[in-house]
């Protein structure tokens, strides 16, 4: 059978209706759904198919099996294995199509649910997540779906309280090759996927499960004693940061247009510094106070340049000449040709503006702006609250 087929979302689909766009399941639901089938098969001889399961919020979507194994009884140990396809629905999510797989064997009475990293999951070698180091990375929420779908199939089928001690694996066909694509290498997580989701929804473009690794990020880096961090909007301005700062990968946050991600989380779980760099263009959106720096939902205002520009000693003809520029690097290239500082201009408005989305958190912000070959167009010094 093909893959998990979104049904039964009911009122999440009509939310999403006027969007146009598709919602998808998580990992987690994906897992939890392979978990339900492969403890029913164990319990019952039968795998459902396809199999329905409850997400937290009440929905109830059903996945069809991709794949299925009962071992017959014999000098092993019973198992059964079942797997769902990821679907994600309409989000760009890198995941999509991924085969999500579990396999559940019977413990020894007391054993209590035990999870496993199977191939393609990966397993937690940092503090700062919400699991042990040496745990398999299944999050919190998609561990108790699981836990909980299979004491109500211990139940329907008579199992007693089996349903507290039994293994589940979990594994992600290619899930290692897949994860190099994700955050998991830099936070510590080695040898494939999480199994991840708090809702069960994937809901295309919410952009959520980037804001979640900025603050797994920020948590792993504080729990490593990192003191300065730096979020960056993209690989090359990662590159300028580490050859200023010397910073180690784990200090390296990939806020990408999420710059308000970053300085909300860090208001809340403050480091002694935080350096910010990224395009000028963009930093002359957090400077103008746009906290979403993506270019569907924030533009650069070069009336708001031209008015910097002035502050730097500008003419009116070169303020009017910056307003009616084509780009804000074009901006730029006209006030470098006047020597206006409108790089430095901008790196300390949007430090400014970026501490006062910190309040009074104690964090020291410094910002550095760069132009598309990576070289350094404008900075503003470290400022903590207060000045």
């Amino acid at each position: 059978m093909a893959d998990a087929q979104p049904k039964g979302t009911g009122g999440r689909n009509a939310q999403l209706a006027h969007t146009g766009l598709r919602p998808g399941w998580t990992t987690g639901a994906c897992a939890t759904a392979a978990s339900s089938a492969a403890y029913t098969a164990l319990l019952s001889g039968e795998f459902p198919d396809p199999v329905t399961i409850t997400l937290p919020k009440g929905q109830t979507p059903s996945f069809a099996l991709a794949v299925e194994e009962l071992t017959a009884p014999g000098p092993g140990p019973v198992r059964a294995m079942a797997g769902v396809v990821k679907d994600a629905g309409d989000d760009p999510d890198v995941t999509h199509g991924a085969l999500v797989r579990a396999t559940v064997r019977a413990l020894p009475a007391g054993s209590g649910v035990v999870f496993r990293a199977g191939p393609g999951v990966g397993t937690v070698t940092r503090p700062g997540l919400p699991l042990d180091v040496g745990e398999p990375a299944i999050n919190p929420v998609p561990r108790q779906m699981i836990r909980e779908h299979l004491a109500a199939v211990a139940e329907r089928y008579g199992g007693g309280g089996a349903a507290a001690d039994v293994e589940v694996e979990v594994s992600v066909d290619h899930g290692e090759e897949i994860a190099r694509s994700t955050w998991n290498p830099r936070l510590g997580i080695l040898g494939g996927l999480s199994i991840l989701g708090t809702t069960g929804i994937v809901v295309p473009y919410s952009c959520s499960a980037w804001i979640d690794s900025i603050r797994r990020g920020v948590d792993v880096a504080r729990a490593a004693g990192r003191r300065h961090v730096a979020g960056c909007t993209g690989s090359t301005s990662e590159k300028v940061v580490v050859a200023l700062h010397h910073l180690p990968e784990d200090a390296l946050l990939d806020m990408g247009d999420f710059a308000g991600a970053v300085l909300k989380y860090i208001r809340r779980h403050p480091v002694d510094r935080l350096t910010i760099c990224g395009g000028f263009a963009k930093l002359s959106k957090l400077a103008a106070g746009h906290l979403d720096l993506h270019s569907a939902r924030s533009q650069v205002d070069k009336g708001f340049l031209a008015q910097l520009a002035r502050r730097g000693g500008a003419d009116e003809a070169l303020a009017e000449a910056v307003a009616e520029a084509n780009t804000g690097l074009a901006a730029l290239q006209l006030c470098a040709a006047a020597d206006v500082p409108l790089g430095d201009l901008v790196a300390t408005t949007a430090r400014d503006a970026s501490l006062a989305v910190l309040r009074e958190a104690p964090v020291a912000v410094d910002v550095i702006c760069i132009d598309r070959a990576g070289l350094v167009v404008g900075r503003a010094e470290p400022r903590g609250p207060g000045g």
